[in-house]
């Protein structure tokens, strides 16, 4: 008996039969893909979410170029480990406080933040050592077992006087509480922590890097052509195409998915219902700002080698 669309992975064959529009639905929403990288820096955050209350907690700085999905493996983490309602205690319990740094980096800023965070929308015009201490209480009544702050080189944007304050305020956070602290931010945010040596000497750093053409990018497009619900099979086991993806992403882990997205989307519009190394060079793509000056630098060269 043949299986139809046998050359999509079982879980993805009954996509491929939707109709175009479901199908193009479908390559636009998020969803999660245990890549290498993302999958150690789970297994991390799961390490310093299991390590026992001591004097001195270690923390993580995990950091990267925009786009290399630092994000969502922390989403990905807050998931896992979902706030939960204990009905004996009657309290809600949090074992994973995620933030994301305000625009403006002041500690007040960052307090609001962290209590909004926690679902406390009501705490009016506090001061900040009330708003301090409050936080405090909230994150250890909700039996906070790490904080996580994400896009912390914004803290950059502040005064040195602001810059030292935040870095003071996350050294006294993982005292008090003794939990460990996890940053994510751009190389600017490894240069903020190295600022301050005793918080820095706490940190251990996780850098995500771009992709690059070897082995893990071959397993990377033959996962794509194993899930991308196209009817005819796809030829991304090619040289050629890893050279062409890397070319218009520079190996940036979004953009990637960002362009597999596009060339599929445009497989199923045409009807080719399928990627090879001539899908990238389709003009009508929607593409990243930077893949755009890519192709069109291409062509700039193409016209200039013309006789």
């Amino acid at each position: 008996m043949t299986v139809l669309n046998q050359h999509l992975f079982p879980a993805y064959r009954d996509q491929a039969d939707y109709p175009d529009e479901t199908r193009i639905d479908w390559l636009r929403r998020d969803r999660w893909m245990g890549l290498p990288q993302s999958e150690a820096a789970l297994s991390q955050l799961e390490d310093l979410l299991a390590y026992p209350k001591r004097g001195r907690m270690p923390c993580l700085l995990l950091f990267g170029s925009t786009g290399m999905g630092k994000s969502e493996i922390l989403s990905r983490f807050s998931e896992l480990h979902a706030p939960a309602f204990d009905e004996r205690a009657g309290i809600t319990v949090m074992p994973v406080v995620s933030v994301q740094m305000p625009p403006e980096p002041t500690e007040e800023e960052f307090y609001t933040e962290l209590m909004l965070a926690m679902n406390y929308a009501e705490f009016g015009h506090l001061s900040l050592r009330t708003l301090r201490a409050l936080a405090r209480r909230t994150l250890a009544e909700f039996g906070a077992r790490i904080l996580v702050l994400d896009e912390v080189d914004k803290m950059l944007a502040g005064t040195p006087r602001q810059q030292r304050i935040f870095l003071n305020t996350i050294r006294f956070l993982t005292n008090d509480l003794r939990i460990p602290i996890v940053c994510a931010g751009t190389e600017d945010a490894r240069i903020a922590v190295l600022t301050d040596p005793n918080l820095a000497d706490r940190f251990g750093a996780l850098e995500l890097i771009a992709w690059r053409n070897d082995h893990a990018l071959r397993q990377l497009l033959a996962s794509f052509a194993g899930l991308l619900p196209l009817r005819r099979p796809s030829h991304l086991d090619d040289d050629q195409v890893r050279r062409r993806v890397l070319a218009l992403t520079d190996g940036v882990t979004g953009r990637i998915f960002r362009l597999m997205e596009a060339v599929a989307i445009a497989a199923i519009r045409s009807g080719r219902e399928m990627i090879d190394a001539d899908s990238f060079d389709d003009e009508q793509l929607l593409l990243p700002m930077v893949s755009m000056q890519v192709t069109a630098g291409g062509r700039r060269a193409a016209r200039c080698r013309r006789p």
